[in-house]
Parts: C-alpha cells; structure tokens; sequence
C-alpha cells in the first residue's frame, strides 16, 4: 500500500495550493480596503453647486443677462 502523504503524491499535488492561499487572502483583503475607500464619494462629488456653475459661467461672459436669469429661476424652483 503507499502511503500518500509521505510518498509526496497526493499530497505535492496541491501544495502550492497552500502556499498561495494566504497570498489570495491577503490580495482579496486589500482589494476590498481599497474599493470600500473609493466607494466614500470624496473623489466623485463636485465641490461646486449648480448655482456657482451657474454664476461662474455668466462672470466669464459664457451666457447673457437673460439666459443666466432664466436659469437661476429654473434652479430656485
């Protein structure tokens, strides 16, 4: 009879399995980190409002009287 875990059949088959394995924990866990990191919307949300866009752009001459009065009272209501 052989015996599997002394001969290194069975058991060097899949120890590299084991060898990575805390490799994969610990690149899952890092990889969850930085994604729950990313997910707190300090990097996607806009400093600016709509209303200071608004303002910006009529400052810089971009929109007239008109449009920027039409605009702020779509906005406010």
């Amino acid at each position: 009879m052989h015996n599997w875990w002394a001969g290194g059949g069975w058991g060097m088959g899949f120890g590299w399995v084991f060898m990575l394995l805390p490799l994969v924990v610990f690149a899952g866990l890092v990889f969850v980190v930085v994604r729950l990191y990313d997910s707190s919307g300090t990097r996607e949300s806009s400093p600016w409002t709509a209303r200071e866009i608004l303002d910006e752009r009529f400052s810089k001459g971009e929109i007239n009287r008109e449009d920027y009065e039409m605009r702020r009272k779509a906005l406010s209501g």
